[in-house]
């Protein structure tokens, strides 16, 4: 049986946690990091040097970067499924995941730690509204991309379009006053329909 080490609210464990129901495989997940702690003890780390969630153990194989962990998952078990066949649309799909990594997630960051985990009288009001701002930016070109194509990598769902429906989740709590993005919100509502997200992160709290 896959193993899943991490805790159940991580964006990155939702994402491989989404991955597997996607692709109809079970996985054990073990609560690790954030309240959890063990993370950074040394049997996890002889499986993850840096400490972080989440990590995949299969028959004595261990991965760990959750974007990589998908890629494999897509490509063993679900190509087709969540690896595009064609090798532009698989690029593509690529390049959103990266994207998401390097724009999207960082751009999030401030304003999910001080609105989520910061007791309202610490909380740096200038760091969130100019992490809403960067999330707003960010919003803008998936819109751009979703005016052109019914999912981010091409006309049907893949594994590009997980990241940025986790976030862009996080997005609808953190940013209350919002532009129109009319097919960010066609979108998101396709995505958000499918049973893997509506368990794995719509039915999770932030935290």
């Amino acid at each position: 049986m896959l193993k899943v080490w991490g805790r159940k609210t991580s964006s990155n464990v939702q994402k491989v946690m989404w991955a597997l129901a996607e692709i109809g495989e079970d996985a054990e997940r073990i609560d690790i990091g954030g309240p959890f702690g063990k993370n950074n003890e040394p049997p996890y780390l002889a499986m993850n040097p840096n400490g972080r969630v989440p990590t995949l153990e299969e028959d004595g194989f261990t991965l760990w970067e959750s974007n990589a962990i998908v890629r494999y998952l897509a490509r063993l078990h679900g190509r087709g499924l969540l690896e595009p066949e064609d090798a532009k649309q698989c690029a593509l799909a690529n390049q959103w995941m990266d994207w998401c990594s390097t724009i999207l997630a960082p751009a999030h960051q401030d304003a999910f730690v001080g609105l989520i985990r910061t007791p309202p009288e610490k909380r740096n009001d200038a760091l969130i509204e100019a992490s809403r701002k960067a999330m707003i930016a960010a919003m803008r070109i998936l819109d751009a991309q979703l005016a052109k194509t019914a999912f981010l990598a091409g006309p049907g769902f893949s594994m590009g379009d997980m990241p940025a429906a986790i976030f862009t989740h996080r997005y609808w709590s953190l940013v209350p006053e919002r532009p129109d993005l009319p097919h960010l919100v066609r979108w998101h509502s396709a995505v958000a329909a499918r049973p893997g997200f509506q368990d794995h992160v719509q039915a999770v709290p932030l935290s």
